[in-house]
């Protein structure tokens, strides 16, 4: 398979400032990342030492989510803020359920556009997929994202650890209008997958990442918990609901990150009815 390319297959990969989906590659132990990013990275975690627990329980809540959503019956699956792989990724999880699974990749780092080669390689039965564009252009998202998947058909839509990086109306973004367009496209039995970072469980922490974060050009949007749950407004919430991200439904090894602190991070399933 090959992926769609919405800007250049040349894009230039800025080392002068970090980049999220790179300094969430450092805290995961990944090698993709550049001295600007593992700085960065570093400087986070010296302010907020949840930082590497929270990058790697989004990670594992991804593969609760998307394993859930595989058993329920899903074939098809659209994850925006791909970010630098780190297996297992999305399509070998849904398509261990399910071989038939297709699944279509949006990120705008080049770096993960250089990655896609490695990102397409899935089941012979299903369908792998990425789209080089940025979430902020649903337009253009959805209409390379509809030459893989059929939207009149329940599709389930992820956005792991990428809402807290877009800001609200008043920054010029509206993440909430954003994400409607989305949902607004998918078909009902479709799912919304998603996680946030919060400063409710631990706000002085938190407060020191985000400034972190905007300080290197990156601004940084943790929500409370009633900002996070109107992503979910007109959905169905599936159990256990909007929920701190290591008590999603829990693997044992989710129990034990538990005990080892907060992680403040919330998470929720939703679907449309």
């Amino acid at each position: 398979m090959t992926g769609s390319d919405a800007t250049s297959a040349a894009a230039p990969v800025d080392t002068s400032r970090p980049h999220p989906a790179r300094v969430y590659d450092w805290w995961l132990g990944g090698k993709d990342n550049y001295p600007v990013d593992e700085e960065l990275a570093r400087t986070i975690l010296a302010a907020d030492d949840t930082a590497v627990r929270g990058a790697r329980a989004n990670r594992r809540f991804m593969h609760r989510a998307v394993r859930t959503l595989a058993e329920a019956g899903v074939r098809q699956f659209l994850d925006i803020g791909t970010g630098i792989p780190t297996e297992p990724n999305l399509h070998q999880v849904a398509q261990a359920v399910a071989p038939e699974a297709r699944v279509v990749y949006a990120d705008n780092d080049p770096i993960v556009l250089r990655h896609a080669e490695a990102l397409l390689h899935g089941s012979a039965e299903g369908s792998t997929e990425y789209v080089h564009a940025d979430v902020r252009d649903p337009e253009t998202i959805l209409r390379l994202a509809a030459e893989s998947l059929d939207f009149a058909r329940p599709v389930a839509l992820s956005l792991v650890a990428l809402t807290h990086y877009l800001g609200d109306a008043a920054d010029g973004d509206d993440v909430h209008g954003l994400l409607k367009r989305y949902v607004d496209a998918l078909a009902p039995g479709s799912y919304l997958v998603l996680s946030q970072v919060t400063p409710d469980l631990n706000p002085e922490a938190v407060g020191k990442a985000a400034g972190l974060f905007a300080r290197s050009g990156t601004p940084f949007y943790p929500r409370s918990l009633g900002e996070f749950s109107r992503f979910f407004d007109g959905l169905e919430l599936l159990g256990p609901g909007v929920i701190p991200v290591t008590g999603w439904r829990p693997d044992p090894e989710d129990v034990a990150v538990q005990a080892e602190g907060i992680v403040p991070v919330y998470a929720g399933v939703a679907r449309k009815v």
